[in-house]
């Protein structure tokens, strides 16, 4: 790298502390009133420090990565840190910030409802700002839903916990308890999802009867159903008008969910593995003619106890040096494997020449990408350029989202606009433009990056 591109380097970056500020002023302008306003549960007598101070000290433990309390402590206590957080957060300057006893305590009595009104005001603040609409699809906002575990051990931390048993009946059995949440995420673009409601997996005495002759499988879909069908009723009233697509695994794939999702009005699409609902199955092997588009085979109006569900079925292609296989379909395993019709792996022919305009555009794909704002370079980063059976440029997308996003024209223009930018393309009318396959991707189309690199 030259001293020219060295320099040109350095004007790029920036202080990732002012940037963190910036982007936080932009997107959660009140984050800090909020805490302020949040209902204090200690006695203001003896109040060293304010709401803002407490949640604003956690709110930067996480931005910073600390995983403990204790280190949160250590690293807070450097004089220059705790004189810059306090500024930050709009306080008077700080000696000391709250120590890490100070802010247990606190959470402790501090009602968790309080926490919840806050994130969902900064989330439909997201929402309204119209930043991350290129994120929907269909017009619509994908909602991840899944369990994570939050504590493992041998300690019973309160009445909620599930119990997990090993080698039961005999006497080297044992119990692990757990505690678990159950979270929804709005997806707000690549690599960027925000949390928007939570629930924990409980069981009272009455489920863990019920459970007794489950296997673990069954309990854990159990447990985790009652949970989610609480948390849909806290979502709808917490985001009324809200247009979902809720995403989920194969623990999902129930009655008990769809249920509340239809009476919700959102629309789902729930990983299917074999065995979660046997007669849908048995009803989608029986239809000999599907529906094929691309990689997937899929059949409508599947009934499922009075109701119509639509199940697909796809697999994956598999590339190898950069051009892609036509993977046979493989049976006896869950999506996406299987197709009862498939290809054989067939290696495409490379052609003699590579069009110039094509290749000088692969040649500076990092550089058009680097060049492009986001979502967009974001989407770029999955996506790469290629050659369309006429010889012309083609995009190739990973998936329907993507694709999606490139059909509108605005976003088409703006890609050019990015293209052209380069001074090593040849900015004559004949060039072809960027395309956009259809789901089903022609054999002709092939990734030159390794072959001219």
């Amino acid at each position: 790298m030259g001293r020219k591109e060295e320099r040109a380097r350095r004007k790029l970056e920036r202080n990732p502390v002012v940037e963190c500020n910036r982007v936080r002023k932009k997107y959660c302008p009140e984050l800090f009133q909020d805490f302020e306003d949040t209902q204090d549960p200690r006695h203001q007598s003896y109040i060293e420090y304010s709401n803002r101070e407490l949640l604003g000290t956690l709110l930067y433990k996480g931005i910073a990565g600390i995983e403990s309390m204790q280190s949160m402590t250590y690293e807070f206590n450097k004089e220059t840190t705790a004189k810059n957080l306090s500024r930050f957060m709009g306080g008077k300057e700080r000696e000391y910030l709250p120590h890490a006893v100070t802010v247990n305590e606190y959470l402790e009595r501090l009602n968790p409802d309080e926490l919840e009104k806050l994130q969902q005001k900064q989330v439909y603040g997201l929402i309204r700002s119209k930043a991350f609409y290129d994120a929907r699809f269909r017009r619509k906002w994908l909602v991840i839903v899944d369990g994570t575990q939050t504590y493992s051990g041998s300690r019973k931390l309160n009445e909620g916990c599930l119990e997990r048993r090993y080698n039961k009946g005999t006497e080297q059995e044992r119990v692990n308890y757990h505690c678990d949440v159950l979270e929804a995420k709005i997806v707000l673009g690549e690599s960027l999802v925000v949390s928007i409601g939570s629930e924990f997996i409980e069981n009272n005495g009455e489920d863990v009867e019920r459970q007794k002759n489950m296997g673990e499988e069954e309990r854990k879909q159990d447990c985790e159903t009652k949970a989610f069908q609480r948390l849909a009723e806290k979502l709808k009233k917490a985001f009324p008008r809200l247009p979902i697509i809720l995403l989920a695994d194969s623990l999902y794939a129930s009655g008990p969910v769809m249920e509340p999702c239809r009476g919700n009005g959102w629309e789902y699409i729930i990983r299917y593995k074999t065995g979660s609902i046997p007669s849908i199955t048995e009803e989608y092997e029986n239809i000999p003619e599907k529906g094929k588009t691309g990689h997937a085979e899929f059949v409508n109006d599947i009934d499922y106890n009075g109701k119509k569900v639509n199940m697909l079925r796809f697999w994956e292609e598999k590339v190898e040096k950069g051009i892609p296989l036509a993977e046979p379909p493989k049976g006896g395993e869950s999506i996406p494997q299987g197709l009862a019709e498939g290809k054989s792996a067939v290696k495409a022919k490379l052609p003699k020449a590579i069009p110039e305009d094509v290749r000088q555009v692969v040649e500076n794909w990092r550089s058009i990408i680097g060049q492009a704002s986001m979502p967009m370079a974001a989407y770029l980063k999955k996506a790469y350029p290629s050659l369309a059976g006429d010889q012309s440029l083609l995009l190739v997308v990973p998936d329907g989202l993507v694709s999606d996003y490139f059909k509108e024209s605005w976003h088409r223009e703006e890609l050019e606009e990015v293209r052209l930018e380069k001074k090593s393309i040849p900015v004559e009318p004949e060039i072809p433009g960027v395309e956009i396959p259809e789901p089903e991707i022609p054999d002709q189309m092939l990734d030159f990056l390794s072959r001219i690199e």
